[in-house]
């Protein structure tokens, strides 16, 4: 069986042993706070032995790399920013067409929303690697490929494998890894091909069954609207698990349709208390935006491109009608979730797209006022998943559970912030609470690093990377130090 995402907390040794090593050792130095020497080696670790080698990135590490003065700092981003690359990809030709398969790490499936989020940080290299620039396309292409499947799904095999979750209770295929339908699915899917679009100027990717995917992508928001009745998803699981499993017969709790998109689950892969998962249509709505412009200027199908300007005008409207909500001490603030009926939801989740994450993911200004007054509330011990201990502080989530920080939450405190104190402090953090490994994981304890979750966990420390390189080539490098 797969190892699931929440499984295997393990602390100290035990979670170093049996890791992959290739090139560089990974465990603390005994004294000092740096990684060991590493004969000068490229060091890539973590999972299987590599699988994708890039010039284009090779040369980035090595830049960016020369900008940190911090040695443990410089061996970490060595380490993180191309582990997708040496560990997830598996890239061929298929009719004569690009075809990248993108783990997720330790589970071996493609998740839309991992897979878009693991090569995001490359597409500024794309233009310098020509071999890079056809994995990502064949990325889109794989993706296009799936939500053709079903476009409901979240995760899915390397062909018509089946896999633990096919006794789930819902329209599931061999094809699926797993079938949980959330929003932020369909709007990576879309980043990812509007990022490499604006990127490249490529549009070979966006072929009839890309098209087919576009459209299929605008009936599933709408469905989910649920203005005519409930859709065609429901979900249930056999499972002692809360919230691995939908109520209502698997149609969860119910909405008033105002125009909002119901995401029975979140990005953690967690059920929805409230099923208007607020940071997810704010990412729609930009992503439909995106859609539209890419479609207009693609295609030239502007009547479709106007659907989706109008869909996102419409969730919009919504948003700022049942989303936005007073809270006392903080003003004005974004819920997490809502239901269209007057009940909300004020916290916060790790995972991205999340409250926090909103001005990287491009959905507001990092200054906007409601922004602001939301981030303190969630970065504060009145989000019941803000967690501080002997070890950091940050935010986590009910996937993990109590006391267990996700570093991905302290790079999006450091990605959104306008403070350099606040990134400095934020960066130091994650340097110190790599658990002796060199890498970002899903999560760690309040009080001791050494107890992680899930040593291999690529999204994260593709993200890390991509923190580095925004502080060394913009003018932060100083932050590194």
């Amino acid at each position: 069986m797969e190892i699931s995402r929440r499984k295997f907390i393990k602390t100290g040794t035990a979670a170093l042993a049996g890791m992959a090593v290739s090139g560089s050792l990974i465990a603390r130095a005994a004294e000092g706070n740096e990684l060991p020497e590493a004969g000068g080696a490229p060091a890539h670790a973590a999972g299987t032995p590599s699988r994708f080698k890039s010039k284009a990135v090779d040369a980035a590490i090595a830049e960016v790399k020369a900008k940190i003065k911090d040695r443990k700092l410089a061996q970490m981003f060595e380490q993180c920013f191309p582990n997708t690359l040496n560990t997830t990809v598996t890239y061929k030709l298929v009719g004569g067409k690009p075809d990248a398969f993108v783990i997720t790490g330790d589970i071996h499936a493609l998740w839309l929303r991992d897979s878009s989020a693991q090569v995001w940080p490359y597409l500024p290299l794309v233009n310098r690697d020509d071999e890079l620039k056809a994995m990502v396309n064949g990325l889109i292409r794989r993706q296009a490929a799936c939500v053709c499947i079903d476009p409901y799904a979240n995760a899915f095999n390397d062909g018509p494998t089946g896999g633990e979750w096919q006794k789930d209770l819902t329209d599931m295929k061999p094809e699926l890894h797993e079938r949980k339908w959330e929003i932020d699915s369909l709007c990576y899917t879309i980043r990812l091909a509007y990022g490499y679009w604006k990127a490249t100027g490529d549009v070979s990717a966006f072929d009839g069954q890309w098209q087919k995917a576009a459209h299929l992508i605008y009936q599933t928001f709408v469905e989910q609207q649920r203005k005519r009745d409930k859709g065609p998803y429901n979900f249930q699981r056999r499972t002692e698990r809360q919230l691995d499993t939908l109520s209502n017969d698997g149609w969860g709790n119910p909405v008033n349709p105002v125009g909002l998109i119901v995401s029975s689950f979140r990005p953690s892969d967690d059920a929805t208390t409230l099923s208007f998962l607020i940071p997810s249509n704010l990412f729609a709505i930009l992503s439909l935006r995106q859609l539209s412009e890419l479609y207009a200027s693609v295609t030239g199908d502007k009547a479709f491109a106007a659907k989706c300007s109008a869909l996102a005008d419409e969730v919009q409207a919504a948003v700022n009608r049942y989303a936005i909500v007073e809270r006392a001490g903080y003003g004005k603030v974004y819920a997490y979730e809502a239901d269209g009926f007057g009940n909300y939801l004020c916290m916060d989740d790790a995972n991205v797209p999340s409250l926090l994450s909103l001005p990287y993911l491009g959905c507001c200004a990092p200054t906007d006022p409601v922004y602001q007054n939301t981030r303190r509330l969630i970065w504060s011990k009145d989000n019941p998943y803000f967690f501080a201990g002997a070890a950091a502080e940050g935010i986590g989530g009910p996937h993990i559970g109590y006391d267990y920080i996700w570093p991905m939450s302290i790079i999006m405190r450091a990605m959104t912030s306008v403070s350099d104190e606040e990134i400095r402090r934020c960066v130091r953090t994650l340097r110190d609470t790599d658990g002796g490994t060199g890498f970002m994981h899903e999560s760690f304890h309040k009080d001791n690093a050494s107890k992680f979750t899930r040593k291999w966990f690529a999204w994260a420390n593709t993200l890390f990377g991509e923190l580095i390189i925004k502080l060394a080539n913009g003018g932060k490098a100083h932050l590194l130090a």
